[in-house]
């Protein structure tokens, strides 16, 4: 019979592309969801639905059921930036959320528990390309539970005895994804402006391979506790980057930038003047990170001890991913 693996989150983007690769690998995948989830993304993958809200404390009942005859969860589920969302809401979900999980998944004797976390509890990048090694710097309160998130699964291995790893991926781009959409936008309308010099490092990685390396996290013997950066094949100054995204649109390479700090003090104003009456900000300190901040990583452990290959390379993957948004009509 086939194995069977729990995917949470599973109708998200990473999410439901995990459900689709694993099903095509012969799985039997159950699907976590909150009952009020919009499902588009699932159509047409062949999965079994469960509903719990990681939010509740009191699902303890439909986790038990959600993790009936499962060998294998894949727990991708977290609540992602979004303005308005209380920190306290990050904490029940990504934290708590996940001891609930872990709790059912030891209480049901899976054999590997893997773990989605985030190269963003690393932060910035001081000496890229960074390790798994490389020091903790959460910089904001989805990265700051995200890394309590990670800890509490890392303990949870080593004093329960739980079977589990913990992968960190890094950029999450391709069809489907709308988190790049504005850098995208922005270059194909000529209104694109680079920040500072365009020479911070930015790594990307297309979501087929992401899951790919997910799923052997999940596969490989002898990996208890580890934890794997996933990434794509490259990373590259940010100036190089947007210099493909235009390429592959076919519109002129932006050329035009502004110094970094006016703009950075311009978003803390905003969010100083929004955040009291509960207006989301034009612009956050955040947005501005991205031109500042350097984002490169080293994928040599998960290549060797999981035998992950990127196989989309940057080119490819920004044309398939600009084509999508334009099928959408997204770039106007």
């Amino acid at each position: 019979m086939a194995k069977k693996v729990l995917v949470t989150g599973a109708n998200g983007f990473t999410g439901s592309y995990l459900c689709k690769h694993l099903v095509e690998k012969g799985y039997h995948v159950r699907g976590l969801v909150r009952r009020s989830s919009k499902l588009d993304a699932l159509k047409g993958i062949d999965i079994e639905p469960a509903y719990a809200d990681l939010a509740d404390a009191s699902n303890a009942n439909a986790l038990e059921d959600a993790m009936k005859g499962v060998d294998i969860v894949y727990h991708v589920a977290a609540t992602y930036r979004t303005e308005g969302v209380p920190r306290k809401y990050f904490w029940q979900v990504n934290v708590e959320g996940t001891r609930h999980l872990l709790e059912a998944a030891n209480r049901a004797n899976v054999a590997r528990f893997v773990h989605c976390s985030t190269v963003g509890v690393q932060g910035e990048i001081k000496n890229p390309p960074a390790t798994e090694d490389a020091p903790f710097a959460p910089g904001d309160v989805y990265q700051e539970s995200k890394l309590e998130g990670e800890k509490l699964a890392r303990r949870f291995f080593e004093e329960k005895k739980l079977s589990g790893t913990v992968v960190r991926p890094v950029g999450i781009y391709g069809p489907g994804d709308t988190r790049f959409l504005k850098l995208f936008r922005f270059i194909h309308n000529g209104k694109f402006r680079m920040l500072g010099s365009g020479k911070v490092l930015y790594h990307l990685t297309f979501v087929e391979d992401l899951v790919a390396g997910i799923a052997l996290a999940g596969e490989k013997p002898n990996i208890e506790g580890e934890v794997f950066t996933i990434g794509g094949k490259e990373y590259l100054p940010l100036s190089a980057l947007v210099e493909k995204i235009a390429r592959v649109m076919n519109v002129p390479v932006p050329r035009k930038s502004f110094p970094v700090w006016p703009v950075w003090c311009a978003g803390l104003a905003c969010e100083i003047l929004c955040r009291p009456f509960g207006i989301e900000p034009p612009l956050y300190r955040r947005r501005v990170d991205f031109f500042i901040k350097d984002r490169a990583f080293d994928i040599t452990k998960a290549r060797t001890k999981l035998g992950f290959e990127p196989k989309v390379d940057l080119e490819t993957g920004l044309c398939r991913t600009a084509e999508w948004y334009k099928a959408q009509g997204m770039l106007n």
